[in-house]
């Protein structure tokens, strides 16, 4: 028998939503299941993401656990139900499952919120920089490897061309601006395309220079990708072994405040967009 699909992350929230959601409401996983009337051994594939819940299940598990959040149950109904098979589902023999995962957050996402202190967004680099960045991974990775990876960088950035495309916003340092990836020639057209890109009217690009000085979440990578609810939300954190997701209320609420506060020390969109142009000449 071939071996059981892992769930995604989304499932697996949906999962873990379920559980606290019992949680909150002071009851065991047997009590539980006695008021739902199945087996306890269902209850805990339900809340593991082993097995798949129904629309009407999980609206009898919401009234149970006295949740009347409608907003957040009908958010949960909507992942339960979702058949989709994203674009990322073609390399899910060739990447880390983590991201396809984040592709699929980018995908359900209704606003994407990223503070960038080493790198460009991945969702604002160009080809060629992304291919050097992946270059230098440590261990080293195959050329097809760079060459798949690449690949899927550049249909998340699809998500920003759509006629229907998300609010982007990227809080960028200068020290990744005047970084020369790929060389002179490559650093040039990246900051082009950040340029360019800041002029559409659902991204919006804001520079941190160095004559800030120290300002909070400084040597962070953080993509905040807002979901259908607040209690939905996630924060993909850049690690060197491999992006981290974090969804606990504490931290949601932590990283909310810190890129607020970034925000606030960076300058202003169309100083930050003369900022960019201006470093074109520099490079």
């Amino acid at each position: 028998m071939p071996p059981k699909p892992v769930a995604s992350a989304r499932r697996l929230r949906l999962a873990v939503e379920l559980r606290k959601m019992r949680e909150r409401a002071g009851m065991t996983a047997t009590e539980a299941a006695r008021t739902l009337g199945v087996s306890q051994g269902q209850l805990s594939n339900i809340e593991s993401a082993r097995f798949g819940v129904s629309p009407d299940r999980l609206r009898a598990m919401a009234r149970a656990y006295t949740c009347s959040d409608q907003a957040f149950v009908e958010a949960l109904v909507d992942i339960a139900t979702d058949k989709t098979r994203g674009w990322w589902e073609t390399f899910r023999e060739v990447l880390p499952p983590m991201l396809l995962n984040i592709a699929e957050l980018e995908h359900h996402a209704t606003m994407l919120w990223s503070a960038n202190t080493a790198h460009i967004p991945g969702l604002l680099q160009i080809t060629d920089h992304a291919r050097e960045i992946f270059r230098q991974v440590v261990p080293e990775f195959s050329r097809s490897d760079i060459e798949h990876r690449v690949s899927h960088r550049l249909q998340r950035q699809a998500l920003l061309d759509k006629g229907d495309s998300i609010p982007f916003r990227a809080i960028i340092h200068e020290a990744a601006l005047r970084v020369p990836v790929g060389g002179p020639s490559v650093a040039k057209r990246q900051v082009e395309h950040l340029v360019a890109q800041s002029e559409r009217e659902h991204i919006t690009i804001q520079v941190i220079p160095f004559a800030i000085g120290a300002y909070p979440g400084a040597g962070q990578n953080i993509l905040y990708a807002y979901g259908p609810v607040p209690q939905l939300d996630t924060v993909t954190l850049d690690q060197s072994h491999g992006p981290v997701l974090v969804d606990a209320e504490a931290q949601l609420a932590m990283y909310r405040v810190l890129l607020d506060r970034m925000e606030q020390v960076a300058l202003e969109p169309s100083k930050s967009r003369d900022f960019i142009h201006n470093l074109v000449h520099d490079l």
